[in-house]
């Protein structure tokens, strides 16, 4: 179930014990190589697990690193005397390393990855039950929320699936294309306009008195995710506040910058002739 070939073959509970015990008896430095090369491929299972399952930033190479970690770690702090055999404490060490790494590289805050859960609960259930998926209200409904939470839920739930515009692009013609996603953005209608490059300059500007209103605390928080790339955990440490209300901070921070762009659109304008 759970490769780990050494020399072309799996090795026994008691083979990987006894090579354990020459490590920590004797110190030999090639027994305890020789567990880390059999139990590798062990590890690159379990991320290549993973990396299906997670969006394309992800890195393989990233998780295997930080479980190849975890693996000789468990070489030196394995007790054979709690009764798990090598591999069993191996797999959950390397299992765990890789989950811890994965939050880690997850900006979004575990509330907002619970909603998502939820979410996700929710309509399998309504579709098991009907035969197809549920609209809004009806989804609103079984999470037991209107429909404005729902929606700012599900809006959070957006902003933390995040892709990098380095990415290669898909191709059903080439999957072995070298264009990255940003090559295949295309420019807004008109952008090689003056008037559109004065508006942009001009919403630029915006932003920045926009940002500058803000408090001393919340253009930290702004600086700290979108500068540093922090999560919202390390974040809240760093200011002495919890988790959640990084998330409201942020929340607060994006209204208010919505409010302005959104004056700023409505606002009129004289119109050259």
């Amino acid at each position: 179930m759970r490769p780990t070939p050494t020399d072309g073959r799996r090795l026994t509970p008691a083979e990987a014990e006894a090579i354990w015990r020459r490590w920590r008896d004797g110190r030999d430095r090639r027994s305890r190589d020789r567990l880390v090369l059999a139990y590798a491929p062990m590890v690159r299972y379990v991320a290549g697990r993973k990396v299906r399952e997670l969006p394309s930033h992800c890195d393989l190479e990233d998780l295997a690193s930080c479980g190849l970690v975890a693996l000789m770690e468990a070489v030196d702090r394995f007790d054979p005397v709690k009764g798990a055999s090598f591999e069993q404490y191996a797999w959950t060490r390397v299992v765990g390393a890789i989950a811890d790494e994965l939050r880690r590289q997850d900006w979004a805050s575990r509330s907002v990855r619970r909603f998502g859960r939820r979410v996700e609960r929710a309509r399998d259930e309504w579709i098991a039950r009907n035969g197809s998926a549920p609209a809004e209200h009806e989804l609103a409904g079984a999470l037991q929320m209107d429909v404005l939470e729902l929606r700012s839920g599900l809006a959070d739930l957006d902003r933390a699936d995040l892709v990098s515009l380095s990415a290669p692009a898909r191709s059903g013609f080439d999957s072995a294309t070298s264009t990255e996603l940003v090559d295949t953005i295309g420019a807004p209608s008109g952008a090689d306009e003056p008037e559109f490059a004065a508006l942009s300059s001009e919403r630029s500007e915006l932003f920045r008195c926009a940002i500058a209103s803000l408090s001393e605390r919340e253009r930290s928080v702004l600086a700290l995710v979108h500068v540093h790339e922090l999560r919202g955990a390390e974040i809240g440490r760093r200011l002495g506040v919890s988790e959640s209300r990084v998330s409201q901070i942020l929340t607060g921070i994006r209204r208010k910058l919505k409010d302005e762009v959104a004056a700023y659109d409505s606002a009129p304008r004289s119109v050259a002739v």
